[in-house]
């Protein structure tokens, strides 16, 4: 089919939408872009506005034209938005008298929004276009309403600043009136209307703190809509929060469970004023016959928890705690659910409340007997338990007075059956519902990483267990025979690595060589079970001069298992040097695995952690993986995440090898310098982040370099020499990061400590390098940083320069005194 068929079949279809309407998005989706189809957009916009077109004909070109701005990159189609608001606004007019055209349009206008930026930086077209948007909100019919509200969320997203009179004369009256229909899906944009208002005001909040401290003016004030809004919204949202049915679908979102988002994002934006107003409604409802009204009180206190003074919140959560624990047996298991989410908040928010003595006991009974109830009580018990346990660590710790591991905490009696529940639910045969399974395991990986002193030996059993169940699956690979079984078995086995990680943290440097052969036997099988290489290799070597570049990956299983991999190699040392040469295949094959990001993500970072154990001891597969790594960095499909890592490592590298890496430098330092020149959009504040991190990388590597070089015999000081080459290029780039306004105090802490470790491996030859306002500006603003290792590190630099000036000025004094001395001498002394 031509351009010009699809154009002509536009309006002839029986059918509800339009296939035409789909087929001319395709084409210009890909043509637009290329320029071609210039006048398309024109033709789209005369099928509408010419008066003798048929409804149908409308209807599919302004689904054509929504299907366009959909899919079509926005800055592309900002020249014609003229042209299509014209189409749009008069599809959406009330005076328009068929409801297909007039949702179409709406549609369209929704997904053209992002493009019309200089038409609402116009008044007049602005106004214009908000009139059409809120008479449609008043439309008959409910479709028609949704889309329109739909409409006045994303404008509120996009176009903040704009939106006060509207908001007085307009807004504010529609989406109270949208919240109180009765028509869900209606409602529901109503609430999702105020919860942007309030994503817009946190954020605009956020911005003013950053700007106060750059001492620059925000861009955008915040008008405080949710403020001024407060006692008119939490009324009705909570009065929707008792609406429920038992019977609703939990993926399902509605009315209900947007009312508690809402009144979550209230109270972080609001902070204080929400208390008075939603307490009320919880004491009166809280001990209802009627289960929704006893479900949305409690639903509404535990929304409150998080942006109001802890202080003032305190007495009432105490107040409130028997009634809430007591509720953890309530009959509705829609309450029991709520009450876990709660308890699970409070531990998050106010955990000096729920670990106080006289509501511990009960508390932790309640939500053990809780773990054998509904998968989706239990479930968020778990949660519960989770914020439980690292609550309790964290107290245990301050009250220590030092960071080192409590030697005891207030969960220290009833770990031991805590974990055992833990692990019997999750055993559970309906352990896939709800995430039951899941939730089950973080908990226990919660539990082991809080887990003080005096409960090791539990501990230590669990260790055991994981490993046991973590053999076990292996053996039963054979037995899948579908998707859902692969699914299901991966997850597991993600989820037992996960396990094995947070125990192997916690096991002592003498237990981890005991079990370490068990632990290295269980994910090397896993490995191999999910890393199936189709070209059979010799030894590692073969690995890794890439023949095995076709791989099936279970990828979250082997993220997990990497992680696993990494905790042992922290656990075990330099011991884990007898598994390097039947694991290196393996680790080389994730390396290669880039297209999974993470995976490779994973496996650098770990080729990092051996670094710091194994020393010199990776010298022999050194030459592959330096291969590897610059193969990643030059492939344009690799993640740019990669890079900052891959950077990092080559300074782990040379802090490993010593003089050893020597041979490297050549490929390695010109790769830096070329990353060092990376700029990028800075109005993408992805782009900005990735760029500082590039930079931050760059500034890692030089530093691992300098210091793995620096006093390792005669050969490092040759490659140092090497190095000196590129040292006025390092101070360059410091220079460059400490004028940069979008520099981080990470960027400068590096750049300062790469600063001491220069002065200190070359001395006086680049003195006048480092003596320069722009190195000295980086070492000030080290010096009135707020974290102290950034101070601390731009005030040893700043010493370590005056050191060396003070060495070279008493050098040259005492150099110009023995001169002086030699003439005088010569003057005193006889002629012959």
């Amino acid at each position: 089919m031509t351009f010009l068929q699809c154009l002509a079949a536009l309006g002839t279809e029986t059918t509800t939408h339009s296939s035409a309407a789909q087929c001319v998005a395709y084409i210009a989706c890909a043509e637009i872009p290329a320029l071609q189809w210039p006048d398309l957009m024109e033709r789209l916009v005369e099928n509408v506005i010419t008066p003798n077109k048929t409804e149908a004909c409308k209807r599919s070109t302004l689904e054509g034209i929504g299907y366009i701005c959909q899919d079509i990159d926005p800055c592309i189609l900002a020249s014609q938005s003229n042209a299509i608001l014209t189409a749009i606004v008069c599809g959406m007019k009330k005076e328009e008298p068929s409801d297909s055209v007039r949702l179409a349009a709406t549609n369209a206008l929704l997904n053209s929004l992002e493009f019309t930026k200089h038409n609402f930086d116009v008044d007049n077209e602005r106004n214009y276009i908000m009139q059409v948007v809120c008479e449609s909100t008043q439309s008959p019919n409910p479709q028609i309403r949704v889309a329109a509200l739909q409409c006045l969320v994303k404008i509120m997203s996009l176009y903040y600043s704009y939106m006060e009179p509207y908001m007085k004369q307009a807004l504010f009256a529609i989406t109270l009136g949208a919240m109180k229909d009765s028509v869900p899906e209606v409602a529901l944009q109503g609430i999702e209307f105020w919860s942007t208002v309030c994503d817009e005001e946190i954020d605009l909040a956020i911005d003013v703190a950053e700007c106060f401290e750059k001492g620059q003016p925000p861009a955008v004030s915040s008008m405080f809509y949710a403020k001024g809004a407060l006692q008119f919204i939490v009324p009705i949202l909570m009065e929707i929060l008792a609406q429920q049915d038992e019977s609703m679908d939990d993926d399902e979102w509605n009315p209900s469970k947007a009312s508690g988002v809402c009144l979550m994002l209230l109270a972080q934006c609001c902070e204080d004023p929400i208390v008075n107003l939603v307490i009320p409604f919880v004491k009166e409802n809280i001990k209802k016959p009627d289960w929704r009204y006893r479900d949305a009180a409690v639903m509404s206190f535990g929304s409150i928890l998080e942006g109001p003074d802890p202080a003032a919140l305190k007495p009432l959560v105490e107040s409130a705690m028997p009634v809430i624990i007591e509720l953890l047996r309530d009959e509705s298991p829609a309450v029991r659910d709520t009450v876990a989410w709660t308890i699970g908040r409070v531990c998050e928010t106010l955990p000096e409340v729920a670990l106080h003595e006289a509501y511990l006991v009960p508390l932790l009974t309640g939500l053990v007997e809780g773990l054998s109830t509904e998968p989706r009580v239990a479930a968020n018990i778990c949660w519960a338990f989770s914020s439980l346990a690292e609550s309790a660590y964290d107290a245990a710790s301050e009250n220590s007075g030092h960071n080192g591991e409590p030697r005891t905490y207030i969960l220290s009696q009833y770990f031991n059956v805590i974990t055992e529940r833990l692990l019997a639910t999750s055993s559970r045969p309906d352990g896939g519902q709800h995430n039951l399974r899941n939730a089950a395991y973080s908990a226990l990986m919660a539990l082991m990483r809080s887990a003080a002193q005096d409960c090791y030996c539990e501990v230590q059993r669990v260790t055991l267990i994981v490993l046991e169940r973590l053999e076990s699956i292996i053996g039963l690979e054979h037995q899948i025979v579908s998707h859902q079984d692969r699914a299901q078995f991966n997850d597991l086995q993600s989820l037992l690595c996960g396990t094995l990680q947070s125990v192997l943290r916690k096991i002592s440097k003498e237990d981890a060589p005991v079990i370490s052969d068990k632990v290295m036997l269980a994910l090397m099988s896993m490995f191999r079970t999910t890393t199936t290489p189709t070209t059979e290799g010799s030894g590692d070597q073969s690995v890794i001069n890439g023949e095995t570049d076709k791989t099936k990956f279970s990828d979250g299983v082997q993220e997990d298992a990497l992680l696993a991999v990494s905790a042992l190699v922290e656990a075990v040392g330099e011991s884990f040097v007898k598994y390097v040469n039947d694991f290196m295949p393996i680790l080389v094959i994730c390396l290669r695995n880039h297209r999974e990001t993470q995976v490779c993500m994973n496996a650098v970072g770990l080729l990092g952690d051996m670094c710091r154990v194994l020393n010199k001891n990776l010298l022999p597969h050194c030459d592959g993986l330096i291969t590897i790594l610059m193969e990643i960095l030059q492939d344009i499909n690799a993640h740019k995440s990669l890079r900052p890592a891959i950077l990092s490592t080559f300074g782990d590298l040379s802090l490993a090898l010593g003089s050893e890496f020597w041979k490297y430098l050549p490929i390695v330092l010109e790769t830096l310098s070329q990353a060092t020149q990376a700029e990028v959009n800075l109005e993408d504040p992805d782009m900005v982040e990735y760029l500082n991190s590039l930079r931050t990388s760059c500034l890692e590597a030089y530093t691992g370099i300098i210091q793995g070089l620096k006093g390792d015999g005669p050969q490092s000081t040759a490659a140092l020499e090497f190095v000196a080459g590129h040292v006025s290029h390092i101070l360059s780039f410091i220079q460059h990061i400490g004028a940069d306004s979008i520099t981080t105090e990470d960027l400068i802490s590096a750049s300062c400590g790469l600063i001491g470790d220069l002065v200190s491996a070359y001395g006086s030859s680049i003195l006048s390098l480092v003596e320069v306002d722009g190195i000295a500006s980086v070492l000030q603003r080290g010096r009135r940083a707020k974290a102290s290792r950034t101070k601390n590190l731009a005030v040893w630099a700043t010493k370590e320069i005056r050191k060396l000036k003070n060495t070279t000025n008493s050098t040259t004094s005492v150099s110009n005194s023995s001169l002086s001395h030699t003439a005088t001498t010569i003057q005193a002394s006889p002629s012959g």
